[in-house]
């Protein structure tokens, strides 16, 4: 029995089984509604709370009831239709409660939840009873009392064909050349399919045959009964014996599928052998690692210290993005633990060589990054309460910098550029600083440096860059991997760092909007005529210039199909003045987008026009760029998607809303095709979104169409 005092009213309620009228246990939330004591009889005490009736439940009482159903699945679930469900949920239980604030409480009472429904049984009773038959078309519970247990025979079978004294005869073991194609189908899988028990099995018994081959070796650790401490023993010492497997299985095996200390520090040790421009290509996801850790001081967060202290652009981004993860509150202390790690450590440091800073200097100039960004967050704030149009709020930003934050004009010690930390930043120059027209209004500061020259950057407030910050870093991981197999696309990867959940830092890069190109010059062609003419190139463009815009096209149309990208728009398409296209915004990734019916791949009709129509052979050109490319990264999907694992469980937008944000990834990748029959898929894809943009009288097509509008 429940009491609850509220305004000196005793509040009584009857008692609430937790069993319902077939015996079966309660889940999910109950809710129990209680009145003041007058109302209530002695014998209505003594009663179980029975069903409100129909005609007196709430709203909220019949959304409950669905709910539940929901949770015990009976209704089919539909992701992106129960995300917009459950938001509409939320505001209805809201005006209900400001309605029903006044009245007598409610208790939620919070059941367990389990996988089968639980039933009640008394000792020695039969629990074999016939299952109960319903006239109605409600669904029938079923009684099995075994569903969900693993078959006694078949595991002891699985036991003794993994037994440990096999394991001589394992040695020697070589497969037939069916179960050697069967081996390599397992090890060419992507990282995110689920292994079967008959292919964890074969993987065991010809274990030893595999030592030779690294990329067997992820496999190998998945097919583990890690339950059983014996067979965990044995894998750990075929893991030293194993041939050495590359990074970017290394970051497979620090996802949250692997809990072994041994196995993760393994990882580690793969990692050491990464330089420092490879190790940054990384960093972002490793420190989202540090969440499936079984320690706070474990061997990664020793290892990504160790390399801060000798290279300090690691110190700095690593700094900023377990700052950026302090608020996380499920991870705090984790990440409170390594911060104060990395302070330690660097203010133990001394200096090498005459010249150099001390662990100290280094700390300070890194803490002064922090001073910088909330003293911008303070003119910001003054820029936005300023009445007036642009021009005054322009006017407001230079007195602020000239006047009562004039500090900042002249830094008392060089501060390190949170975006470039090699970077010296010497003082803001109010007359080079301006704001954009945005209802954000970010502001665009230039700075002076210690090298005598000016450094551009925008920064937000009131805006997440996170989601930002690793579109760009996978731009830079691709970028790097095409650059690798001699492939230049003309990539812009500009800096992006998310200094807070609502705040950040952003490279300026001199460019014209799309939409504003068109509207000055009517065309692409017009505009790149105006800073490369040429009259024997073509289209009167130097052809060095038109090659980099079909290159950087090529570039970006490939990376924004492979993450999803959406809401795209003439005005976050931009243009260098050297021809190089590049993309900024990244509000929207996974396949989400704010419009209807987007079309498979990002192209604009002015991107095709300015190649020459798709007759020409520059779009040609342009769509064998994409295949290559497309196939290069396909090579490299491996690393990609155990990238985005990492990040699986963050904070960020479009992957937390996603709960399989990584497998959206991976079918953009057609692992199922090889190179050739990619290469007709993606010429598909192309040949598909242009069509959209020129008339047809196709609806779908016309719907894709609508899109750029």
């Amino acid at each position: 029995m429940c009491r609850l005092v509220r305004a000196k009213v005793l509040l009584v309620g009857p008692p609430y089984f937790c069993s319902t009228a077939r015996n079966s246990l309660k889940q999910g939330s109950r809710s129990c509604s209680y009145g003041p004591k007058r109302r209530q009889t002695e014998e209505y005490l003594l009663q179980p709370l029975a069903k409100v009736p129909k005609n007196e439940r709430g709203e909220i009482e019949r959304l409950e009831r669905l709910v539940n159903k929901y949770e015990r699945g009976q209704i089919q679930h539909v992701d992106w239709l129960d995300r917009l469900a459950f938001s509409a949920i939320d505001k209805v239980k809201e005006k209900e409660c400001e309605r029903l604030e006044n009245s007598f409480p409610s208790l939620v009472v919070e059941f367990c939840s389990f996988e089968h429904r639980v039933v009640f049984q008394e000792s020695g009773a039969n629990f074999y009873a016939p299952t109960p038959v319903s006239l109605s078309n409600e669904l029938v519970t079923v009684w099995d009392p075994e569903l969900g247990r693993t078959n006694p025979s078949e595991h002891k079978q699985l036991k003794l064909a993994r037994s440990l004294t096999r394991g001589i005869i394992d040695k020697d073991l070589k497969p037939s050349s069916n179960e050697r194609k069967s081996l390599q189908r397992i090890i060419k899988c992507p990282p995110t399919r689920t292994i079967l028990p008959d292919e964890k099995q074969l993987v065991w018994k010809f274990r030893f045959s595999l030592m030779s081959e690294k990329k067997a070796l992820t496999k190998f650790l998945r097919s583990v009964d890690w339950s059983d401490i014996q067979e965990a023993k044995q894998a750990v010492e075929l893991i030293g014996r194993w041939e050495t497997i590359d990074v970017a299985d290394a970051l497979e095996l620090l996802s949250s599928d692997f809990k072994s200390e041994e196995v993760r520090a393994y990882a580690v040790s793969v990692l050491e052998r990464a330089d420092d421009e490879e190790l940054q290509c990384y960093l972002l996801q490793l420190v989202q690692a540090l969440r499936f850790e079984r320690s706070d001081k474990s061997r990664l967060a020793h290892f990504l210290v160790n390399r801060a202290l000798s290279n300090i652009e690691i110190a700095s981004f690593l700094r900023w993005y377990v700052v950026v993860e302090l608020h996380d509150h499920a991870y705090a202390k984790r990440y409170y633990s390594t911060y104060d790690m990395l302070e330690d450590e660097m203010m133990k440091m001394v200096a090498r060589e005459d010249g150099d800073e001390d662990g100290f200097r280094l700390w300070q100039s890194l803490s002064r990054q922090t001073e910088l960004t909330a003293q911008l967050c303070s003119i910001m704030k003054d820029v936005r309460n300023t009445r007036g149009n642009a021009e005054k709020k322009i006017e407001k930003l230079r007195q602020l910098l000239s006047g009562v934050h004039s500090e900042l004009t002249h830094f008392d010690e060089p501060i390190r550029s949170p975006l470039a930390p090699t970077l010296l930043l010497t003082g803001v120059v109010p007359q080079e600083s301006s704001i954009f027209k945005s209802s954000l209004i970010p502001l665009r500061l230039t700075f002076k440096t210690a090298n005598g020259g000016t450094s551009k950057m925008i920064f937000k407030k009131g805006d997440d860059l996170r989601q930002d910050q690793l579109v760009i870093q996978m731009v830079s991981l691709m970028d790097r991997l095409l650059k690798l197999e001699n492939m230049d696309l003309h990539l812009t990867p500009y800096q992006v760092l998310a200094t807070g959940q609502d705040e950040g830092m952003v490279e300026f890069i001199p460019s014209s909007p799309l939409a504003q190109i068109i509207s000055e010059h009517r065309s692409i062609t017009s505009y790149l005529q105006k800073f490369h003419p040429d009259e024997d190139g073509p289209f009167g463009i130097t052809a060095q210039c038109l090659e980099t815009f079909i290159k950087s096209c090529a570039g970006y149309s490939v990376i924004t199909y492979i993450m999803g990208v959406g809401d795209r728009h003439l005005d976050n398409l931009l243009i260098r003045d050297d021809g190089c296209l590049f993309h900024v915004d990244f509000g929207f990734i996974l396949g989400r987008d704010p419009k209807p019916f987007p079309p498979p791949m990002k192209l604009c009709k002015e991107m095709v026009e300015a190649m020459g129509g798709t007759e020409s052979q520059y779009y040609t050109r342009f769509k064998s760029y994409c295949c290559e490319a497309y196939n290069i990264l396909r090579n490299n999907s491996s690393l990609i998607l155990n990238l985005f694992t990492l990040m699986e469980r963050s904070s960020i937008p479009d992957i937390s809303a996603e709960e399989n944000a990584t497998l959206k990834v991976q079918e953009k990748f057609r692992l199922d095709l090889d190179d050739e029959e990619a290469i007709h898929f993606f010429q598909g894809l192309i040949n598909d979104s242009v069509s959209a943009l020129f008339p047809q009288m196709v609806e779908t097509i016309h719907r894709w169409a609508q899109y750029w509008r």
